[in-house]
């Protein structure tokens, strides 16, 4: 009886301890480290003196208040934005990241803030301006017969055409699927440099998000940008630009779920899409 009570005094202060440790090793997220890219407007850019600036810079801001918690934005390359979260260089990803299945692998996402497609940009004035379907909206999710149809409808017109896009992109993996046999696919580390090799005449169509090709077209000295043919989004091309998160850190996801669902309720997210894209990003 007396060694059957030690056993049982010591399971309970094991099992007091192991408590005790996972108190200690719980973390409050107080101060939360964020990365983006700082080259990709208007979700994110990056001005002359070194300070980021853009529809998640204002949004973050946001949410981070909203969590009661400090907040500090850093920008990182693009192709090594998840290593570095998975290294523990910094605790999320907020940089226009679509959450798509293959991503989903590898970390966790929040609930999707913004989303406005993925579509094509090209010169002014030049032979692919006017492709079938521009200004037509597609979804890989619910009207793929649509969607492989308006992909046909561009193929003849992309044949032996040069198309730029960014490396480790989800316009990368469209084109790859649907366009790789048809056209030269040539990739860059940013979006900024196949504008400019567009601008330049060395590619002949650029891909990525709507509201990115929208935004560079209006840039001053980008007025030969225009952008054209069909838009596609959700599927494999994800459900939109949300918040990347360690897979062990889900109390972390769900304080931004929270704060986003709110920024959604209130009509934050709207007023910040509008300010920034000219139109509303908010997911439906």
């Amino acid at each position: 009886m007396e060694a059957k009570m030690k056993i049982l005094k010591f399971a309970a202060t094991l099992c007091m301890g192991l408590a005790l440790f996972g108190q200690a090793e719980a973390k409050e997220w107080k101060h939360i480290t964020i990365a983006t890219e700082g080259a990709f407007p208007p979700w994110n850019s990056t001005l002359p003196d070194g300070s980021l600036t853009g529809y998640e810079i204002d949004l973050y801001k946001d949410l981070c208040a909203r969590m009661n918690a400090e907040c500090t934005m850093i920008s990182h390359s693009w192709e090594g934005i998840i290593p570095g979260l998975l290294a523990g260089k910094f605790d999320a990803i907020i940089a226009g990241m679509s959450a798509t299945e293959k991503r989903e692998k590898v970390i966790s996402f929040s609930q999707s803030y913004g989303t406005t497609g993925q579509t094509f940009a090209v010169l002014r004035g030049g032979e692919l301006e006017d492709m079938p379907h521009s200004g037509e909206v597609f979804s890989l999710e619910t009207e793929l017969p649509g969607a492989e149809k308006a992909v046909a409808d561009i193929k003849d017109l992309l044949k032996g055409k040069v198309i730029g896009v960014q490396t480790a992109s989800i316009a990368s993996i469209f084109l790859d699927k649907y366009l790789a046999d048809t056209a030269t696919i040539r990739e860059y580390k940013s979006t900024e440099q196949h504008d400019l090799d567009l601008l330049a005449g060395r590619v002949d169509v650029i891909m990525a998000s709507m509201g990115y090709l929208s935004t560079a077209a209006a840039k001053e000295g980008n007025s030969d940008m225009v952008v054209s043919g069909p838009r596609f989004q959700r599927g494999f091309l994800g459900r939109g630009s949300s918040v990347g998160i360690r897979k062990e850190d889900t109390d972390l996801r769900d304080m931004f779920d929270k704060a986003i669902s709110e920024a959604k309720a209130d009509g934050t997210i709207k007023r910040l899409s509008d300010k920034w894209f000219g139109f509303d990003v908010t997911p439906k």
